[in-house]
């Protein structure tokens, strides 16, 4: 059984003790396949090194986070575009919106958010949306690109079944991930409803850990207890969700 882990931080800090052990407890859950969002250019080379490291299983993304869209946003996605002209990266992420701390780079945030969504779509890429108390926002920027060439991930989505529903009109997927897990979480209210080929798995690790892990550092072993919570949402073996969560991410990155 295969599992693909579709978002999970794993060049960041909090793992720089143990990285080589969470790894490895990840392969034995039979979590696979690891794809890595990007925040911003000071963690380019902890990525790179990630990559270099687990070449078979790490797969990069590149992309200016919206919680990190400053005065030098411009600067910052200059950085993205160089990247992305080097090649190497399987999808632009994440990116999008977060209205949740901060509002003061509202408008920049959906400027970034517009301008890599074009990148993603110069160079044939599907991008991996971050979205907090944004739906609304999002949803004009998609709307005004949409078209050929848009396709992605809805990571860590936490909408309601109508947002589901617009997202996957975008030619989105929705990432599901530790939330799905919690008993306030709500998606897993209506989740049956969405056809499984619009779904993929994610840990967004180390935040958003599943119960009952929940509170503490997140790692992609814990995907077992995500995939579990699916099985019993969509009334199908653990193996079944497995497989087609992992065909469905390798539709999206094309891996």
């Amino acid at each position: 059984m295969v599992l693909t882990d579709t978002h999970a931080h794993l060049y960041v800090e909090a793992f720089d003790e143990d990285r080589e052990e969470m790894m490895q407890r990840a392969l034995e859950a039979g979590v696979e396949r690891f794809f890595i969002p990007a925040i911003d250019s000071t963690y380019a080379p902890a990525m790179q090194a990630l990559r270099k490291t687990y070449p078979d299983q790490v797969f990069l993304m590149s992309g200016l986070h919206p919680t990190h869209v400053k005065e030098d946003y411009m600067t910052e996605l200059e950085h993205v575009k160089e990247q992305l002209a080097g090649g190497g990266f399987v999808a632009v992420g994440e990116i999008g919106m977060d209205l949740y701390w901060d509002k003061t780079f509202q408008e920049a945030q959906a400027d970034a958010f517009r301008r890599q969504i074009r990148m993603a779509r110069g160079h044939g890429l599907p991008i991996v949306i971050h979205c907090r108390e944004a739906f609304d926002e999002i949803f004009e920027v998609l709307e005004e690109e949409k078209g050929p060439g848009l396709y992605g991930i809805f990571h860590c989505f936490t909408g309601t079944r109508e947002q589901a529903y617009q997202a996957i009109s975008y030619g989105m997927k929705l990432g599901i991930g530790g939330v799905v897990t919690f008993k306030n979480g709500k998606i897993d209210q209506f989740l049956d409803e969405v056809p499984l080929e619009h779904i993929v798995l994610e840990t967004d690790s180390p935040y958003l850990a599943p119960a009952p892990y929940r509170g503490k550092r997140n790692e992609p072993a814990y995907l077992r207890r995500i995939l579990a919570r699916l099985s019993e949402i969509y009334k199908l073996p653990e193996a079944e969700i497995a497989k087609r969560t992992t065909e469905n991410s390798r539709a999206v990155f094309g891996i």
